[in-house]
């Protein structure tokens, strides 16, 4: 599966974006797609994850109330949309999917990098 994240960009305090991920190829065997960030100088963070069939997300504290993960089945695609954005917001945005029967998350997209400014 290869993934293609898109939608990052330079984002006024208290705005939102939109971050958009596409799969490529069959979908068949997705269990969970996630999103997670990288901000200089710090590890990886989860973000946030959904089931692909079933829809169930789970967020991490940080983001609970201002970001929503969703799905479009039909378009292969993954969204995150960011509201009430901060500067501590600001990092390089990766999706990725775990496939079915698999314990961690096995293809990742290339990154977007959103950057939170005045």
């Amino acid at each position: 599966v290869q993934l293609q994240a898109s939608g990052g960009g330079l984002v006024q305090p208290g705005g939102s974006l939109r971050l958009s991920c596409a799969a490529s190829e069959s979908i068949s065997s997705i269990f969970v797609m996630g999103w997670f960030r990288q901000a200089p100088g710090k590890e990886r963070e989860f973000i946030a994850h959904i089931t692909w069939n079933g829809g169930i997300t789970i967020y991490a504290d940080s983001v609970k109330g201002r970001f929503t993960i969703s799905r479009d089945i039909a378009k292969k695609t993954v969204y995150l949309q960011m509201d009430s954005l901060t500067p501590e917001d600001t990092a390089i945005y990766y999706c990725a999917d775990r496939e079915s029967g698999s314990r961690t998350y096995d293809y990742w997209g290339q990154g977007t990098l959103v950057t939170v400014s005045s």
